[in-house]
């Protein structure tokens, strides 16, 4: 899914937008600056999402890319049963919708440090009856190419929330069969605030993608 232009609004959803056919995660070692600036690093194709995630490096805070750098990409390598690479490495999924099941994605704008943000799972009865499901969403920076360094667009990974959700038990909210959860992520300092956007997944207990959704901002009107 190409880099489009973000801005900041009262709320940015999914809504109306092409569901992704495919995920690709691109890791890259904080250590190894030169994999960031490498115009070889495969790009979204039609109708996929990307994610960028940096992460730590053996040199600590004197790695080129340490002020990037996420802990949360570990936990996600953790999740796809992956180490961590010692320059780059990608992962590639293809989600296979589940029939019914829609995923919404939304975010508000960042004040004071954190940004609104929200998943939400539509489900028919017989689409994942009794699994257990992890629900995914990122908060991304979109960076376009020819800037900070990289000569292709990157969706950098600068914050995410994982929970497990239960389809054997009655969802807490009050409509049957939705799933549904909000919370406020922190924005760290210098990021661009009006690059912000949201990517939300879903998996099953075998890690198998079932839907996918991203974010994008209604253009400013003049």
């Amino acid at each position: 899914m190409g880099l489009h232009s973000v801005h900041a609004q009262s709320s940015c959803a999914s809504d109306g937008q092409p569901k992704p056919v495919q995920l690709v995660e691109r890791f890259i070692n904080a250590d190894c600056e030169s994999c960031w600036r490498d115009a070889a690093t495969p790009e979204a194709a039609k109708n996929e999402t990307v994610l960028d995630w940096v992460l730590p490096g053996g040199r600590g805070e004197d790695a080129p890319l340490s002020a990037v750098a996420s802990r949360d990409g570990l936990g996600r390598l953790d999740a796809l049963r992956k180490t961590a690479p010692a320059e780059s490495m990608w992962a590639t999924g293809a989600v296979m919708p589940a029939t019914g099941a829609s995923l919404r994605v939304a975010h508000g704008i960042a004040l004071s440090g954190y940004i609104g943000t929200s998943i939400e799972l539509m489900l028919m009865p017989a689409a994942l009856k009794n699994q257990r499901l992890s629900a995914w969403l990122a908060l991304v920076e979109a960076i376009p190419s020819g800037t900070e360094g990289t000569p292709i667009d990157r969706y950098l990974v600068r914050n995410v929330l994982s929970v497990p959700w239960n389809t054997s038990r009655q969802p807490a909210s009050a409509k049957a069969k939705r799933f549904f959860e909000s919370r406020s992520m922190s924005v760290a300092q210098g990021v661009n605030a009006d690059r912000l956007t949201v990517i939300g997944w879903v998996e099953d207990a075998s890690g198998g993608l079932v839907v996918a959704a991203q974010s994008r901002c209604p253009p400013v009107a003049n």
